[in-house]
């Protein structure tokens, strides 16, 4: 299994823990996991780090995305999909030294696979305003 196919499974685990909302996060992982009949190791291994990292850095990371928002917008306006793909790629970059062009690459991607139509350039304007920090 791909990094890409990996993100984007961590991706809709994140976005359907943005909308649920439910504790037991460990547990929640495990359900996704077994549902999703996932048994490839290392898939496991990252979506289990990135949930857990986001989780364990998600103060951190809402103020990169709040402080990098338009002055006139609330990090509650940002749509489900938009900040689970956005958590998920500060979470890579600072967290994992993952190269940024890379990760943003990806983070457009998913924006245009799941988001809506201006998705791609919100995700992108945000992110590059984190790295230019």
């Amino acid at each position: 299994m791909n990094r890409t196919t990996m993100r984007e499974l961590a991706f809709k685990l994140l976005y359907s823990l943005e909308i649920q909302k439910l504790e037991e996060l460990k547990e929640q992982i495990d359900t996704y996991i077994e549902t999703n009949d996932i048994n490839n190791d290392e898939a496991i291994a990252y979506i289990e780090d990135a949930v857990l990292g986001i989780e364990k850095n998600k103060n951190t990371i809402n103020e990169l995305i709040k402080n990098n928002l338009k002055s006139d917008w609330k990090i509650e306006r940002v749509s489900k999909i938009d900040l689970s793909i956005l958590k998920l790629a500060i979470y890579e970059i600072k967290y994992k030294n993952l190269p940024y062009k890379v990760v943003i690459n990806e983070a457009v991607e998913l924006a245009k696979k799941y988001g809506e139509d201006n998705s791609p350039k919100f995700v992108n304007g945000i992110l590059a305003s984190i790295i230019r920090e």
